[in-house]
């Protein structure tokens, strides 16, 4: 399999890194990068063919991912509408959607849309992914061994819940930054100095999720199994439901699918 990146930036370079370290040949892939400096680091340390353009020998693809910002896509992909055969097309740029992408293409149909998010800069992404009908069994393995590459994958059935997707987990990390955020400033509320602060709530988040990661038991069991009956935890939790923190982040995935409605609906505007 053949696949070149149309951008070069960092999630772009997280995949290429990822493939290559399962074991993808870097003769197979190609890179398309705007500045000589980021040319000259992605072939120098991944080994691939880094062009500054979409030639003959880059759009001699299976997979072709379109990786540049949202913004971008429209005037990046110009120079090659209509001179696509049979490439699987994955798009990562957040909020576009596939028959916006498709018609700036050229009408072309064989489009997966896929939102990564910012842990597979580490390896640890989880990316949801939506195929077009007209990508077949082997297209859709193609995008799925590409982004599997940064961390676990998951496909939905219809391309509205890509949007779902980036609200629970494309913006979720920022959720949980501003959680241990809290955590730690609540740390240091009680005396404990800024180090030792985040100290514990990272930890404490790393290895909650580690452990629910790791359990069959869903996060509600879990969550009881450390609340005993008039204990400390019991007092937080009885706090956080007095302030309708279950409600809190329920509204705030829901202004944030509903924000990316909007910006699908802008972006896609000729």
């Amino acid at each position: 399999m053949k696949i070149t990146f149309l951008g070069g930036g960092n999630m772009a370079a997280a995949l290429i890194g990822g493939l290559v370290k399962q074991g993808f040949d870097a003769a197979g892939v190609q890179v398309v990068e705007l500045t000589a400096e980021g040319r000259d680091k992605l072939a120098g340390q991944f080994g691939v063919r880094a062009t500054d353009a979409l030639d003959d020998q880059a759009l001699a693809c299976d997979v072709l991912v379109l990786a540049v910002k949202p913004q971008q896509l429209k005037a990046a992909v110009a120079p090659i509408a209509g001179r696509l055969s049979s490439q699987v097309v994955v798009s990562i740029a957040a909020g576009l959607r596939l028959a916006d992408i498709g018609r700036w293409l050229g009408d072309y149909s064989k489009l997966v849309r896929a939102m990564p998010n910012t842990p597979a800069l580490i390896g640890a992404g989880i990316t949801g992914l939506f195929a077009d009908a007209s990508v077949d069994a082997a297209g859709r393995a193609a995008a799925e061994q590409v982004l599997s590459a940064v961390g676990s994958t998951v496909w939905v059935p219809a391309e509205a819940q890509i949007d779902g997707v980036t609200a629970i987990s494309g913006s979720g990390p920022a959720y949980v930054f501003h959680f241990i955020e809290c955590l730690q400033a609540s740390g240091e509320a009680i005396g404990f100095d800024a180090t030792t602060a985040r100290k514990l709530a990272i930890d404490t988040v790393l290895g909650a999720a580690k452990l629910a990661a790791g359990s069959d038991e869903s996060p509600g069991v879990l969550r009881e199994r450390v609340t005993s009956k008039g204990g400390t935890t019991e007092a937080a939790l009885k706090s956080f439901a007095a302030d309708g923190f279950p409600a809190i982040v329920e509204r705030a995935v829901k202004a944030a699918e509903a924000r990316g409605l909007e910006l699908g609906d802008q972006l896609g505007r000729d």
